[in-house]
């Protein structure tokens, strides 16, 4: 999945609208933001194999750290404890950070094929809705813009970015998908990585140019 992880950081951002909306969507990429990092460094595996499935030609072959179940569940808790310590404020907005982190794992379950370990780099699992390209960019939308119409009823401050912002993240979505295939899987966690930083300054941005 990709911009659907997004609509987690706009319904967490609803429920607790103090937390900086860059700050949701860099915890709810975090998980991927690690996995680049270790793609990079050699630790973690990726391949490149055009038509594996329909919506992506990503061979995720080996990735315990980052995307099994315990890891993402592990990252969630390091960032809520981290955001309490370093941040401060309520438990509640450490929860909604912790969850918005966890979320990427069960919303990568839905349409990942099955490249999920459940433990270590073992009992993978997935639905794999990538090998349904309308299913798969309907869902990715989908969600996406739920969670925009939430946002955009709950904090009326939100009003002036949220339709940027699920307009954009439709872009990235369509660019995703039906832009070319990525040439190294350096090239591609290089690319991924500017692009998770990018979302986050541009959401932050947005955000700060609303409350003026």
């Amino acid at each position: 999945m990709f911009v659907g992880h997004y609509s987690a950081a706009l319904a967490a951002k609803a429920v607790g609208p103090r937390i900086p909306l860059a700050a949701l969507f860099l915890a709810v990429q975090l998980v991927d933001v690690a996995w680049t990092l270790l793609v990079l460094v050699g630790v973690e595996q990726v391949r490149i194999v055009p038509g594996l499935t329909a919506s992506s030609p990503l061979d995720l072959v080996y990735m315990p750290f980052t995307h099994s179940l315990p890891a993402a569940l592990l990252w969630g808790a390091a960032a809520g404890l981290a955001w309490r310590r370093l941040v401060g404020g309520d438990a509640r907005a450490a929860w909604l950070v912790a969850a918005a982190v966890g979320s990427h794992w069960l919303l990568d379950f839905l349409v990942h094929r099955p490249d999920l370990p459940l433990w270590g780099d073992s009992a993978k699992v997935g639905l794999g809705l990538w090998d349904h390209r309308a299913l798969a960019l309907a869902l990715e939308l989908g969600l996406v813009a739920a969670a925009g119409a939430l946002l955009w009823r709950r904090v009326p401050a939100a009003r002036a970015y949220v339709p940027w912002l699920c307009a954009g993240l439709t872009v990235l979505q369509l660019a995703s998908l039906f832009g070319p295939v990525p040439g190294s899987p350096q090239a591609f966690v290089a690319t991924a990585l500017a692009l998770f930083l990018g979302v986050a300054a541009a959401a932050h941005w947005l955000e700060v140019r609303a409350s003026r």
